[in-house]
């Protein structure tokens, strides 16, 4: 599990198990508690240490230390106690297991080592409110290092805080050449209502184009697709935005047009000569 997501009235109680794992070497003790997080600037913001909130003063764990043995595992149960004056709105926060490595040789300095579980917890009555997004603007890109890169708008027009990821893929590049997928840069969050960009990095080796990019955004269950035309510009620029995609057109498709055109012309004359020999009725 990576999230505890959920929508709960006030006065609601939930319980959760969370699996911890310890994939090192050696012998690890963790710590475990809940911490504060907020989102700032389409980023889900985690707090300081052990700072707290109202949502951290509602999760309660059967265990807040763990030993464990190389590949050894054990699971915590999170209890989260919604009160029955809470009010409505979207809560953030996080259950880290955390480990304090040794000083080394002739150091001072200890590292903190921590993973964790995000909590996205919404209060209110009624259902889950729905969550959704937008595509907007796809905006190719090259670093002044001439490194490309496609920034595409996105706008949360749901009730749900979303995580964007997805994939690019370039197809019928020059010479009908294909690259990708690429995965889209994680870490971007979005507030309810809020609009925000990811961005898809590719090989500085890469042609300008022009190219199809079809483009595979998801956050949970909500999936959106887009196919735009897009092309690189030099070094230090953003180029125009991408296009809807269409086929160029080949000499084989004029001609095919043209015969078409050809053929329902004739078959309206023929229409008009046969019209025209209908006896009148008496």
């Amino acid at each position: 599990m990576r999230y505890i997501v959920d929508h709960l009235p006030p006065g609601t109680t939930i319980k959760r198990q969370i699996l911890i794992v310890n994939r090192t070497d050696e012998r690890q003790r963790l710590d475990v508690y809940p911490a504060a997080a907020t989102l700032e600037k389409e980023k889900f913001v985690f707090g300081e240490g052990r700072t707290a909130n109202e949502l951290t003063s509602w999760i309660g764990l059967d265990r807040d230390t763990i030993d464990l043995e190389p590949g050894e595992e054990a699971k915590v149960r999170a209890t989260i106690e919604v009160p029955k004056i809470a009010s409505a709105g979207e809560r953030y926060g996080v259950i880290w297991a955390s480990a304090i490595s040794k000083p080394r040789p002739n150091g001072s300095i200890t590292q903190v080592h921590r993973v964790g579980i995000r909590v996205y917890l919404d209060i209110g009555p009624g259902g889950e409110p729905v969550s959704d997004f937008t595509i907007g603007d796809l905006l190719p890109a090259r670093s002044p290092q001439g490194e490309p890169s496609v920034a595409i708008k996105v706008s949360n027009t749901g009730g749900r805080a979303l995580d964007l990821t997805g994939t690019a893929t370039l197809t019928e590049g020059p010479a009908g050449t294909r690259a990708g997928p690429f995965d889209v840069v994680q870490g971007t969050t979005l507030a309810p209502g809020v609009p925000g960009q990811v961005t898809v990095r590719f090989p500085a080796d890469l042609a300008d184009g022009p190219w199809k990019i079809d483009l595979k955004l998801e956050s949970g269950l909500i999936k959106k697709e887009v196919t735009r035309q897009i092309e690189f510009p030099e070094p230090g620029k953003v180029g125009k935005p991408g296009t809807f995609f269409s086929r160029m057109t080949t000499a084989w498709n004029v001609a095919a047009s043209a015969a078409g055109l050809l053929v329902i012309t004739g078959l309206a004359w023929l229409g008009r000569r046969h019209w025209r020999r209908l006896p009148a009725r008496r």
